[in-house]
């Protein structure tokens, strides 16, 4: 059974690992990756090294990202996309392709597919994120895919309303959190120095752009920074890069600046991977942002996350995540009564065993 999977970014790739193994390692199956979007790009770590080390067989490139995120720069990107893929989808055949997440990138991917017929498989469909355009684009590839695993029973329902049917609908969990009970973290003095973090009190931080109230990011990345450099005088901050979002540039130069303003509190990944990231959240002492890893993998680490903006608004969340507004002020406050919490006791609504086995069983049903 040749299987294809479309990967635009370094978060999607992390979630996928687990089934990529598993697809690896079965006989059954023909492996093919399709690396785009950020993979590819320089500025944002140019992670489809990671791919090729992985070692996970085939991978077609379409290089389509442009460099302007303005919001006619990731129009046009978007368009390039369909463009691009849709010589892809002409040449190359599969039998089933996986799709995951909510990235205009692997929209484009999708809608490109629609007149070849090419059968979809949606992984992390049905969710909601009200601050975030991604909202449309997760929607729109819900409806173009044949298959749907799921990662709650709440989605699960969100699936049926929008394809209008209960058929192929699974839910299976969190595919990221796959063999969370048996992740070991990094060895601490490693990692520590691998990436030059000076103490082992600080807060891992993401912010992405809000991609809805586009205009306001300029507001909330002064606010971000003012709460960063306040926090700074108590925790380091540990920031992982913006994706490929309207005016994520803007995050970015604010967050260089704060790198130089203070260079020994903070310190700037563009590009993790996954064990390294896993491992920079087991020795954190919480999450600050706007990530959807704060949501879905921090409970199962014991971790309280501050949830700044409305970016994830709509999301099931645990009782670990606190929700807040793009004010420095209430970040402030909110992150230093999170640490005086005792600890969290790590239960996960994400959570079910064997989502890998159980989406590899239902992929071979269908095959």
């Amino acid at each position: 059974m040749k299987i294809g999977v479309l990967t635009s970014s370094r978060a999607d790739y992390g979630i996928y690992l687990p089934l990529l193994q598993k697809l690896k390692d079965d006989d059954f199956f023909q492996l093919e990756i399709v690396a785009f979007g950020t993979h590819l790009s320089n500025t944002h770590g140019y992670t489809l090294s990671a791919i090729e080390n992985d070692g996970f067989g085939k991978i077609h490139q379409i290089d389509a990202l442009g460099t302007d995120d303005s919001q006619k720069g990731i129009s046009i990107s978007y368009a390039n996309t369909i463009l691009k893929f849709a010589d892809f989808w002409q040449d190359n055949n599969f039998d089933l392709v996986f799709c995951l997440g909510d990235r205009f990138e692997m929209s484009a991917a999708v809608q490109a597919s629609i007149p070849f017929g090419i059968k979809l498989a949606h992984i992390h469909g049905g969710e909601t994120t009200l601050g975030a355009i991604d909202n449309v684009y997760r929607h729109q590839i819900t409806i173009v895919s044949k298959l749907h695993f799921v990662s709650t029973l709440e989605y699960k329902k969100k699936v049926e309303e929008l394809t209008g049917t209960s058929e192929n609908i699974h839910n299976v969990g969190a595919l990221s959190l796959d063999n969370i009970g048996s992740f070991q973290p990094i060895n601490k003095a490693s990692f520590f120095d691998k990436f030059k973090i000076e103490s082992d009190s600080y807060a891992l931080v993401t912010f992405h752009p809000e991609t809805i109230d586009v205009k306001s990011n300029r507001i909330y990345v002064k606010q971000m920074i003012v709460a960063l450099t306040s926090l700074s005088k108590t925790l380091n901050i540990v920031v992982t890069m913006p994706n490929a979002d309207t005016l994520g540039s803007v995050y970015r130069e604010q967050l260089y600046q704060l790198k130089l303003q203070i260079p020994d509190k903070i310190v700037l990944v563009e590009n993790f991977g996954k064990v390294n990231y896993f491992s920079a959240m087991h020795y954190a002492k919480l999450l600050i942002g706007n990530t959807s890893s704060g949501i879905i993998e921090a409970a199962s680490f014991k971790k309280y996350v501050i949830n700044v903006g409305s970016r994830q608004k709509g999301r099931a969340h645990g009782n670990n995540v606190f929700d807040v507004e793009f004010d420095a002020e209430k970040i402030v406050k909110k992150t230093n009564e999170a640490l005086k919490l005792p600890n969290f006791d790590g239960r996960n609504i994400y959570y079910k065993t064997a989502t890998a086995d159980s989406i590899i069983k239902t992929i071979e049903q269908h095959g």
